[in-house]
């Protein structure tokens, strides 16, 4: 009997080159996060290029974990698992609350760890509570999580930081506005592999036209060695904070949501459903994955939802080829000159390229929030008030200032705040209360049926 096509082992030169293929896809989106609370923290350009090259070597061991399996851990289907970028305005916040910068990171790593192994243990469970995060709130979430990102790619576009000579000059906001013309036009004029990397040739066109005007940097790969390991625990030991830990393990519901709705769409990509024993397969290795990357210095990971649309595109559905994809990851973070290419780009440029990935997240939240049964009043009203609390830290920064530092790291998060909301709305209107209600007022994957396809299809985070 043949196997499936998703336990299929190509050619090793097919294998190979779409398992790059799912690297460039992905790659933007894998270093991105770093890069955001490497800024927000003060790294220097070495430091940053090994919290690069550290996430990338564990985005391939979550990947690895995911697409290979070990005893009841991974869907063993062909996910990739990266960075996710629901964690990083929480892990912002982090940083804004710390005095001391050099703990910033210790405290996040502290708190992905505790939220990793507390997920890990309630994935089971998780995989039947699913019915509680219909498309309503996973829609409301994701269009959250773009949203709060924009502005990280607007002050990008700015310049290094607001204390240089050159912030928001014309040159600055030039090479954004360009690299962003470049990314439309190579999404609009070409096709296949070269369409599905058009932001990371949005990325090197733009750091090769900024050389001219000598913002670009070649200094950290000069520096950097050729070969490398991201030394455990290389910014000190792990601390656990309360109030971080909270934010994180919120993060870790909205990762697992949208873990979730991954696998049901990419399980009917690959034709292979993901029932209840594989998503729950699924989210341990999503959590064991997220509890072991800060050993090297990683953040917590997700399913990349951009990948399964690449799975789709292709037709190839064999997991060991994103499991390749995978061990290309794992041997970029051994690299840290090519972890260091990054580093190379000017922000402006980088904040060109954010606009359209950010607000792609942004777009991805508002398709999957077309199909969760809007014509509801009580949908409306969910979404309408999580997206108002949501977007509270990102329009009136201080809104909270008379509170707890604490409580400020949770609630200066418009992503969990906004997500804590739409459960809690979701529970009232459309579960608490005894009475039979209208199948259509509770839409969600595992009862939707048909909707199943549509509601999940739309890709969540990259």
């Amino acid at each position: 009997m043949a196997d499936h096509p998703v336990d299929e082992k190509l050619p090793p030169l097919k294998m190979a080159t779409t398992g790059l293929q799912h690297v460039a896809a992905m790659y933007a989106g894998v270093v991105a996060p770093p890069l955001i609370v490497g800024a927000a923290i003060g790294l220097t350009a070495t430091e940053l290029t090994f919290l690069t090259g550290a996430c990338l070597f564990t985005a391939g061991l979550a990947t690895f974990l995911q697409t290979l399996g070990i005893w009841k851990i991974g869907a063993r289907l062909p996910f990739v698992n990266g960075v996710t970028f629901a964690g990083v305005a929480p892990m912002t916040a982090i940083v804004a609350s710390t005095e001391d910068k050099s703990d910033a990171l210790p405290i996040i790593f502290g708190a992905v760890i505790v939220a990793g192994l507390l997920g890990f243990f309630a994935a089971p469970f998780f995989s039947k509570a699913i019915r509680f995060f219909p498309p309503v709130v996973t829609g409301t979430v994701i269009t959250l999580i773009g949203v709060s990102l924009l502005p990280v790619a607007f002050g990008w576009a700015q310049g290094p930081s607001p204390e240089a000579e050159d912030f928001g000059s014309s040159t600055n906001l030039g090479l954004a506005a360009i690299t962003l013309v470049i990314v439309l036009v190579l999404r609009r004029f070409t096709r296949g592999f070269v369409k599905q990397i058009a932001v990371l040739l949005g990325l090197v066109a733009g750091t090769l036209i900024a050389i001219p005007f000598g913002v670009t940097d070649f200094g950290p790969v000069a520096d950097a060695s050729i070969v490398g390991f991201p030394t455990p625990f290389h910014f000190g030991a792990p601390q656990f904070q309360l109030a971080a830990i909270l934010s994180m393990c919120v993060v870790m519901v909205v990762s697992m949501t949208e873990s979730t709705a991954d696998m049901l769409a990419l399980g009917e990509i690959v034709d292979r459903k993901a029932d209840e024993k594989t998503i729950a397969a699924g989210l341990r290795a999503d959590t064991l994955g997220s509890a072991i990357s800060p050993l090297f210095n990683g953040f917590m990971c997700s399913a990349f939802a951009q990948n399964i649309g690449l799975v789709a595109m292709t037709k190839i559905r064999s997991r060991y080829v994103v499991a390749a994809g995978g061990g290309f990851l794992v041997l970029m973070g051994l690299c840290p000159m090519a972890a260091s290419l990054i580093a190379v780009v000017p922000r402006p440029v980088l904040g060109g390229a954010g606009i359209v990935l950010f607000g792609s997240v942004a777009a991805s939240g508002i398709q999957t929030l077309v199909r969760a049964s809007l014509d509801k009043d009580n949908n409306v009203l969910i979404v309408a008030v999580s997206l108002a609390v949501g977007i509270i830290p990102i329009a009136e920064p201080e809104f909270y200032h008379a509170f707890p530092e604490n409580a400020k790291i949770i609630l200066d998060s418009g992503i969990s705040t906004g997500c804590v909301v739409a459960v809690l709305l979701n529970l009232v209107f459309n579960h608490i209360g005894g009475r039979k209600r209208d199948a259509e007022d509770v839409t969600h994957p595992m009862e939707a049926g048909e909707e199943i396809s549509e509601a999940t299809r739309a890709p969540a985070t990259p």
